[in-house]
């Protein structure tokens, strides 16, 4: 009988980021403690590719299409806020003198009901492009949600080792 696979729940997941400068710049790669944050929402993980049209003469049917330029989506984080403001802390050092070079790898982590990760997205060269605070309201009871876009340069699908479940068949590669 061959195994099942199920899906996968979204409500477990983590958001690790590590530093990772820019090509050229002599920074070192090392974890950022004051980053390791909670979230709640992660959406945005997204490639698009814009196919190349291309008109052949005597092809009456319709236009070949070929592989063109990918563009990636901003990544929006939300978290519950609290008094620890390390997500503003990291958007607003871009106004400083390192605002080219500061980068982070971020790697979102989906785990399964037994805690085990699942899929990992891993972006490159990741850094802030908005921060946003929650709407302030004194009429309303709700947690206050914040919120961190990332812009990246890149997006990678890395299946973690485990043991228990077959590697996926990349296309183009034999049958094992």
């Amino acid at each position: 009988m061959a195994n099942r696979l199920d899906p996968l729940h979204v409500f477990q997941f983590k958001v690790e980021f590590k530093e990772d400068s820019l090509p050229g710049a002599n920074k070192p790669e090392t974890a950022l403690p004051s980053l390791q944050s909670a979230f709640s929402e992660c959406s945005g993980l997204e490639a698009t590719m814009e196919p190349k049209v291309i008109n052949v003469g005597g092809l009456n049917y319709g236009a070949v299409q070929r592989p063109g330029p990918v563009t990636f989506g901003t990544v929006i984080l939300k978290r519950g806020i609290t008094p620890v403001q390390d997500l503003w802390a990291w958007f607003h050092v871009l106004n400083g003198e390192d605002k080219y070079a500061y980068r982070v790898t971020a790697t979102i982590t989906l785990r399964d009901a037994k805690n085990k990760d699942q899929l990992k997205w891993v972006l490159q060269r990741a850094m802030p492009i908005k921060f946003k605070v929650p709407d302030l309201n004194a009429t309303g009871s709700d947690v206050g949600i914040e919120e961190l876009h990332l812009a990246h340069e890149g997006i990678t699908l890395e299946f973690p080792t485990n043991p228990d479940q077959k590697k996926p068949k990349t296309p183009g590669t034999a049958n094992e």
